[in-house]
């Protein structure tokens, strides 16, 4: 590294993607259009039915939020990046869009462990779920899961902002916190230190959020001999998704996979912001039979009507 301090970051990942940009391209909006309606759909259905008026639904309703931000904040950046001759990023927008980043993957943990207390509720006390789960416990538990991640990520954010950098390359198709802290001239002994503290703050109570509701619903279960877990089994595969996501995403930045192909590597970078927003609509939406015949039922409805 040199001394002088970096204007713009180089995308590397983009290099062996140069052949098929165009391709590329035109998938990735197309991508993008599909995650935004399938999203869309979904809230549209919760708001035009009373029936589904319920904690849960108001939840993954938050989810797709949640999604539409984090497909918005990087894929038309990504398709941008693609197109440039140089895939230069500036660093004050690769700040930003670590910010973007982190910022929904929090909030999308964040969101998945208040469901996993919602259906511990349901399961577990289901004569009193309605008491427990108030308009305005539901309030409360909102401003939680929009109030936490942002906190928290935010004071490791403001440590990030001060760091000056000497590297010019990071080897992705977007900017995450640890290819900034890697690319830093500055000292960063403290940063890692205070950084640490913050993930956990971060991940554990939402991880010990689930965990425990999770164990509690086994308990029921066995106890009573009821399958309940049937009804949680959207919320376990978003989990599962979020999980595979996650580790993809660690295995990107934290080890070196230089030996894996460059194709798997950018299918691992974007499983994150394109998988995830995809198949949670799906789950919530197709996967729930309810929601299957109200959008069935307000599709027949719209051709009456022209």
């Amino acid at each position: 590294m040199d001394n002088t301090t970096t204007l713009t970051f180089t995308m590397t990942a983009y290099d062996v993607l140069e052949n098929y940009k165009n391709e590329l391209f035109t998938i990735f909006l197309l991508l993008y259009v599909v995650t935004i309606i399938l999203n869309l759909l979904f809230i549209i259905v919760v708001k035009q039915n009373k029936e589904l008026h319920m904690p849960m639904h108001v939840f993954t309703c938050m989810l797709s939020i949640n999604e539409m931000y984090g497909s918005t904040a990087l894929l038309p950046a990504i398709m941008s990046l693609l197109m440039s001759e140089t895939h230069e990023i500036p660093v004050m927008w690769c700040q930003a869009q670590v910010y973007l980043l982190h910022t929904y993957a929090s909030g999308e943990f964040s969101v998945l462990a208040v469901m996993g207390y919602d259906r511990y509720v349901a399961i577990c006390n289901p004569l009193h779920y309605h008491n427990i789960m108030s308009a305005s416990k539901v309030n409360k538990l909102i401003a939680l899961t929009v109030l936490w991640p942002y906190i928290m990520f935010g004071c490791l954010y403001s440590l990030t902002l001060q760091l000056s950098f000497c590297g010019k390359f990071i080897p992705k198709l977007y900017c995450v916190n640890m290819e900034l802290v890697k690319n830093s001239c500055s000292s960063v002994s403290h940063i890692s230190t205070v950084g640490l503290i913050f993930i956990l703050l971060l991940i554990v109570p939402q991880l010990l959020m689930i965990v425990f509701s999770y164990v509690k619903i086994l308990r029921v279960c066995l106890k009573l001999r009821i399958n309940g877990l049937k009804t949680c089994i959207p919320h376990l595969l978003s989990l599962l998704n979020y999980t595979i996501g996650s580790l993809f995403e660690i295995a990107q930045t934290r080890l070196n996979i230089s030996h894996v192909a460059a194709e798997a590597r950018m299918f691992l970078s974007l499983y994150f912001i394109i998988i995830i927003p995809i198949v949670n609509p799906l789950l919530y939406g197709l996967g729930t039979q309810r929601i299957r015949l109200l959008i069935l039922k307000m599709s027949i409805r719209k051709r009456s009507h022209q």
